[in-house]
């Protein structure tokens, strides 16, 4: 199990951009393939990206490409999203989460597949 603590959150306007951090606890973090969803309130949890534990595996969901930027430092621990050109549509709780098992990837967008979750930070996009 990995520990996950999001954070970067906030409230922006719309055209706006944010970073999210994903910090993992323990030794592992290079082992997980990782991904980052989102709950808008009264919406079912949606996958946003994922990447895999090298860092080279990365897919997207149709609404990030182009604006959403997934990466990973495997020495820190941590998990990124950088977020351009958001819009009022994009605000929700967004959280990360880590694989079910280690060094295993593919371009799943089920939160099925994935074991380990953050708590999650609050993205919110005025107009």
């Amino acid at each position: 199990q990995v520990q996950l603590v999001e954070s970067g959150g906030g409230l922006v306007q719309a055209g706006g951009s944010l970073r999210l951090s994903c910090l993992a606890s323990g030794n592992t973090f290079s082992q997980y393939t990782m991904g980052w969803f989102r709950q808008a309130p009264g919406n079912e949890r949606e996958f946003v990206a994922g990447i895999s534990y090298t860092g080279r595996g990365i897919h997207y969901a149709d609404f990030a490409k182009g604006r959403f930027t997934i990466s990973r430092d495997n020495v820190r621990n941590t998990m990124y999203l950088q977020m351009n050109s958001l819009k009022p549509e994009d605000t929700a709780v967004y959280s990360c989460a880590a694989w079910r098992v280690p060094y295993y990837y593919v371009q799943s967008h089920s939160q099925n597949d994935f074991g380990s979750w953050g708590q999650g930070t609050q993205v919110a996009v005025s107009s």
